[in-house]
Order: structure tokens, then sequence, then C-alpha cells
């Protein structure tokens, strides 16, 4: 199968490049930027990401261009652009003042096939600290700014392109078409990656892989076991059994809707309701790791002892997916974060491990359930932490914080599924970008604001009380924090700026509806420096 390889040197925007190549229906793999694959055929183009890093620090990140200049097309971006200039003669210096945001194109070369199809003045988008000041010998401009005059570059003799901005992010209007210049028409990529042919091809490598064997999967209601349900039983059928277990800290009524939604798939599902487990083992337990490792820990055991009574099992299928294993390495290929869907499997349970999405990012997951005909509520939702509520609870655990939250929650969720908005331009295409189902009338398009962010809850501040009237009476009750941003993949969020009358009233009929609240806060923190989740 063709791909292009992307090296990664440590941009935050690394995996925004895959996803865009992957829109373009053509495998790629995002790699350490030392660990090219020089003797794999199947690689038919090499991008090189941005860094952190300039090329003038020590500790900066190189690559052998011998590996592939010359042989295959070379695309550099930022960084990639600046080695590629400061390692063949150019060179690279600190720019006057830090070139950072939008951008217009005063000059390019309309001949130039990485240009093909744009328009004049196309926006892009600018963030470095160093320039180009000098090209290497052999090379050509082939696009300025106003204020960046080598905006991009190419070799007049090899098949080696540059540029300083970014064209993955939406802010660089022809940001997708740039890229499809360079790996369909000038790599030649066929476009057969999709998520019909995903389906078709995984479905057979599953039949092969497994035969009669008996698998377990553990399902989280979320989107990425769900989808691996879904296809696993699409191959194997009978063979497969699901196991959901309840730990007490879903949200409201999730045990019994997820369990109707997995009977309409026709899965095979076990539900284990362990939550007084839990409970009992959290009890007076109020630091955020602690809590993590109990919850961790009991799921395991819980989980365990079902799948030991699921006799002849010799697989455990997980819905890992291709972020969860780049998070889980830095670009030297060391651990630095491990994932529970990365960390392997327990000894005890002998088995080995199926992960049919592990190529997949999260919207191609959402791409596969939709060409499987799986329910929309399923496909679209949020991302949920694994120890659930129970890190959106500052403090202990208790069944009656759990309700307080569990209530609130569910007015604030359904109230972004309930409130559409309009949108145009750069926001439409984000949103469509992601995979959400909309049809374009005279330029705009019509979501709910759930569709629009990317993760949304509920914070109950259970250590704090605030002084509250209703009525006639003193009230002296919790507040609750709401939460929601946008995102690409949650390496990177910010806030989502929510319409005043929406947050009116989703305060308003939590204060009213919800006994133990009196007062609804909103966080407008962005990450970093704050995280998503609050512990």
């Amino acid at each position: 199968m063709q791909k292009i390889i992307i090296l990664d040197f440590g941009s935050q925007t690394t995996q925004l490049i895959g996803r865009r190549v992957r829109e373009l229906d053509t495998f790629c793999e995002i790699m350490p930027y030392n660990k090219f694959p020089k003797d794999d055929p199947s690689v038919i183009g090499v991008i090189l990401s941005g860094s952190p890093y300039s090329v003038h620090d020590p500790e900066a990140f190189k690559v052998e261009l011998d590996q592939f200049v010359g042989r295959i097309p070379v695309l550099g971006i930022c960084y990639g652009a600046q080695f590629i200039s400061h390692t063949l003669g150019g060179k690279v210096e600190k720019a006057d003042s830090r070139e950072y945001g939008r951008a217009n194109l005063v000059q390019f070369d309309a001949e130039n096939a990485l240009f093909k199809g744009f328009a004049d003045n196309s926006q892009v988008w600018m963030s470095h600290g160093d320039t180009i000041t000098a090209i290497p010998e052999g090379f050509k401009c082939i696009a300025s700014t106003d204020n960046v005059k080598y905006a991009a570059y190419a070799s007049m003799s090899q098949p080696v392109w540059a540029v300083q901005f970014h064209p993955e992010v939406f802010h660089s209007l022809q940001g997708t078409q740039l890229l499809k210049n360079f790996v369909v028409d000038i790599c030649g990529s066929r476009q057969d990656w999709s998520a019909d042919s995903f389906v078709e091809t995984t479905v057979a490598e599953l039949k092969a892989q497994l035969g009669d064997d008996k698998v377990i999967l553990g399902l989280s209601g979320g989107v990425d076991s769900s989808v691996a349900a879904v296809l696993l039983n699409k191959a194997i059928g009978k063979n497969l059994t699901c196991i959901f277990v309840d730990h007490g800290m879903l949200r409201k009524n999730e045990f019994r809707d997820v369990m109707k939604d997995y009977e309409c798939l026709g899965l095979n599902v076990i539900g284990v309701d362990a939550s007084e487990k839990f409970f009992a083992d959290l009890a007076g337990v109020s630091d955020p790791e602690q809590k993590r490792k109990i919850i961790g820990r009991d799921f395991v055991e819980v989980f365990n002892a079902e799948a030991k009574k699921q006799t002849g099992a010799k697989w455990l299928a997980q819905g890992t997916i291709y972020p969860d294993r780049i998070e889980s390495l830095n670009i030297t290929g060391k651990v630095i974060k491990s994932h529970h869907n990365v960390g392997g499997l327990p000894k005890e349970m002998n088995l080995q491990l199926c992960e049919p999405l592990r190529w997949l990012f999260k919207d191609e997951v959402r791409r596969v359930g939709r060409s499987m005909g799986m329910p929309e509520h399923l496909i679209t939702r949020h991302p949920f932490p694994g120890p659930g509520l129970a890190v959106r609870i500052l403090g202990d655990i208790t069944p009656e914080k759990v309700r307080i939250l569990q209530d609130a929650d569910d007015i604030y969720i359904r109230g972004l599924r309930e409130y559409k908005t309009k949108l145009s331009g750069e926001d439409a295409r984000r949103v469509l970008a992601a995979g959400v189902p909309a049809d374009m009338k005279n330029g705009e398009i019509e979501v709910s604001l759930y569709d629009q962010i990317w993760q949304a809850g509920t914070v109950l501040l259970s250590t704090v009380r605030s002084v509250g009237v209703m009525g006639d009476e003193r009230t002296y009750e919790h507040p609750v924090a709401l939460r929601a941003v946008t995102s690409t993949d949650a390496m990177t969020a910010d806030w989502a700026h929510l319409p005043y009358d929406f947050m009116a009233k989703v305060s308003n009929d939590i204060i009213n509806k919800v006994r133990g609240v009196n007062r609804v806060c909103y966080d407008i923190s962005s990450k970093p420096p704050s995280t998503i989740e609050w512990e």
C-alpha cells in the first residue's frame, strides 16, 4: 500500500499534517525524525514537520537528508523548510520580529506544481522565530509574503519543496490544496485509503488473523471501543464477547442507554454493575492520582474476573487508535506517557492483543463507524475520561456527589445538543473537516453546539460551598464549573465561546433543578497551561 512518511521534529501540529493527508484518502505514518524506513518501497513521499527548536540549537533534531532527497518527493514545513535550507548551504537567521499569525502570499509561482489552483493573495499561517535569508544553490524562490521573502522555495533539479508557513492549519485557507498538490499530483497517490476500503480490508484481515478463535473486548461506551466492537462483530460474529463495566461514575443513565445501543447493534455484551465495589474502595480518597489508580486497579480486577468466565478466549481486543500510540512515544522513540490502551496486557490473562483501529485518527474512526451504519449519537460522542465523573468531582467520592454531578451534567449536555447555530467561513470548514454531517446552504451550515466542540463536561467543586438565596431562604451549597473546549487532537485546546443566552439558560436550569447546587461558573482556560480535565 502506498504511503507518505511524516517525520516528526516535535511540532504540536504534526498529527494535524497526518490528518490532512488521510483526508486526501492517502495512508500516512508519523515517525520520529530519526526513524525513516529507507528500505520500504511503498513510501511515495516524505514530509518534514515543524519543531519547537531553531536549526541553530545544539539539541536541534537532525536527519540525514540523503536517505530520501533525490529518491522520492520531499516537502519541508516550517522547521523542515529551514532545516533543508540550512543543511544544503542556505542561511537561516533570527527574524527581526517573530513571524506569527496570518499572512498573504503576495507573490507565488503559479506554474509550480505545488501552487496549482492557488488564488491571488492566498492567506497562510506563519509561526516561526527564525527565517530563511538565503536558499541553497540550485533552488529558487516560489512564494513570498510582505515580510517573508522565502515563504516557499523549490529545487530546480530534484523533487524538493519547502514552505515556511503551515499548510495543515485551518488558517492557511488553501493549505489542503497545497497538500493535495504534493501528495496526489507530485507523489502520485492513488487515493485508495478510505473508510469503506478500511472496513473491507480490515474485516478480511481480522478473519484471517482470528479464524475461529474467541475474542474478548472491553467496552467503555465511547466511540473507539464501540467502532472496534462493530468491526470485530462483522468479522467474527458470535465469537466476540464484549464486557461493559459500570463503575458507578458514568453519566446519567449512561449504563442503561449504552447497553440498549449495543443490543440494537447486535453485539454480544455482558454488563457488569460493580459500582458498590468502586464506591467502597474510593471512600475518603480525595487525591486525584490515587483515585485514578484505585479505579484502574478495580477495573482490571472486575474485567479479569468476568473475562475468566469466557472459557476458550484467546484474544483481548482494544480500541487503541493511532494518536494513542503516537502520544505514548516521544520523537526519539522513548516512552514518555503510558496510555491505558498501549500498556500491554496483564500477564495473568494469557491473551494475545488485537487492535483493529491502531492506524486510525479519531475522525477516521467516526468515518468508519458511519461506513458501517452505526447510529450518529454513538459516533459523535465526546471523549470521556476512563475514571468517569470521579475526576470531575474535586474531593472525595460519594454516591450523593455523583448524583448531583450527573444531574447537572445531564442538563448541560442535553442543552448543547439542542442549541443550534449557523456557521460560515473557517468555522464551518473546521466543523465539516471533523466529519460532522451537515449540509452547506448559501455558504452556511447549521449544527448543534455539541457538534462544534471537541469535549464538554461539568465539574463539581465539592470541596467548596457558596452562599446563595432561593426564595426567602439562605442556601449554602456547592458550585459547579462548566467546561467546553475546541480542539483537533486534544494535544492543545481552547475554551469554547458559547453564546450568552445559552449559558444563561443552562445556569438557571441547573440551579433551579439540581438540589445541592447554587452557583454555576464557566472555565475559560486553555490547554496549555491548563488541562481539559480538572483532575
